[in-house]
């Protein structure tokens, strides 16, 4: 689980860290920053386009080798990041990186299903989600630290050492996986043509959005409308990631428990929690807790979507699994758009946190209807190598046994 979660650490050091090193990458490659920032997008892009193709295409891969090759591609697109010579090969670069971030997630939230405990998969899932927000609490930080003061490329320099160091991990630690069912490609997409599937994707791009119009204007919100002085910012992020790890831990258990209660639960604690800050942003000190309550709230649905969707998904697991990363991917763009929308108008630096409690009300109508449409479904099979148990994959509440 250990070395699962570090290759996230990796995946969400260099996600994040090229945000805060955009000034430094436009000066040095001599662009804009807003042309810089088109590297968060071809980052993004890679996860979106590379998190189905890479599922489908790998179905019948060992899960032990998919994964070792996945975390050497993100190390590789990462060491050409450090030496790219100019701007449309570092555009290159990221966009490779990114290609295995979805695929990597979903099919390590397999891997960890399979060797949990009875009743712990989401308490597994949610250790190796883990990884992504130890990132934002240590990773990030020291990333950008590294990247003022010893240039940008050095940051990659560590992303690229994390990946080996998963690597190595990886190779030791992690099993044959040999008992892991395989599919073939067609088996695959047949994931798309389950209406669940397409709902619990929706549930995440919408539901999550929410946290992400937040987060992409923290910063602004923070320095214009609370007043906290910009050397303090990166102070409340580590806060806002710490809440995203007891979020996970916390999202995990509930899942295990109830997966759709786990979704419903963070969602109605993320709306909640960004009205509330909303209300205080003017106030720093309760501004700042409420920065830590919404990393918990958006954390806390995580574990129980890429459940679900293993649920719902049938023999199309991997597919399913990896989708939920190009789904949170989407998320974060709308959620921007949506952000950026509001603030034009002219409604200040408070309205996208209000914009997103409209986005997480939208995400629990979303659910409401998949639970409505799954009570209506006959039971399906046991999923194979599940020990037994029965479950309606379309259903408001899959099983809670592990699957292999």
């Amino acid at each position: 689980m250990l070395a699962l979660a570090l290759g996230g650490f990796g995946i969400g050091t260099t996600e994040f860290v090229s945000m805060g090193l955009l000034p430094e990458i436009a000066r040095s490659l001599g662009v804009s920053e807003p042309t810089a920032g088109h590297l968060i997008s071809a980052y993004a892009l890679g996860v979106v386009v590379g998190a189905p193709l890479i599922a489908t295409a790998s179905a019948r891969v060992n899960r032990r080798v998919l994964l070792i090759g996945l975390m050497l591609a993100f190390t590789v697109g990462n060491a050409a990041s450090v030496i790219a010579p100019n701007y449309p090969t570092l555009m290159l670069a990221r966009f490779v990186a990114g290609l295995p971030h979805g695929a990597y997630f979903g099919v390590a939230a397999l891997v960890a299903a399979h060797m949990a405990e009875r009743g712990g998969r989401a308490k597994a899932v949610g250790q190796v989600m883990l990884g992504l927000s130890v990132a934002n609490v240590v990773g990030v930080p020291v990333a950008t630290w590294l990247g003022d003061a010893f240039g940008w490329r050095s940051a990659y320099v560590l992303v690229a050492l994390v990946g080996v160091a998963t690597l190595l991990a990886l190779l030791r630690f992690l099993p044959h996986l040999g008992t892991m069912r395989m599919n073939n490609p067609l088996d695959e997409l047949g994931a798309l043509k389950r209406p669940q599937v397409w709902l619990t994707l929706a549930i995440a791009v919408v539901g999550c959005g929410g946290m992400f119009a937040f987060y992409t204007y923290i910063t602004l919100t923070l320095t214009k409308v609370a007043g906290l002085p910009s050397a303090g910012v990166p102070l409340v992020l580590m806060l806002f990631g710490l809440g995203m790890v007891a979020g996970n831990m916390i999202g995990g258990r509930i899942a295990d428990t109830s997966v759709v209660g786990g979704i419903a639960i963070g969602l109605l604690v993320v709306g909640v929690s960004l009205g509330l800050f909303a209300l205080v942003a003017g106030i720093a000190p309760l501004a700042i807790v409420m920065v830590f309550f919404i990393g918990i709230s958006g954390s806390i649905s995580v574990p129980a979507l890429q459940t679900r969707l293993m649920d719902v998904a049938d023999h199309a697991q991997t597919l399913a699994a990896a989708l939920n990363h190009s789904a949170l991917n989407l998320a974060n763009a709308l959620g921007a758009w949506l952000g950026g929308m509001v603030i034009a108008a002219g409604y200040g630096y408070r309205a996208p946190a209000l914009a997103g409690v409209g986005l997480a009300v939208a995400g629990m109508v979303v659910l409401g209807v998949a639970v409505a449409l799954g009570r209506r479904a006959t039971p399906g099979p046991a999923v194979p190598g599940s020990r037994g148990r029965r479950h309606d994959h379309d259903a408001g509440e899959p099983a809670s046994e592990p699957i292999a």
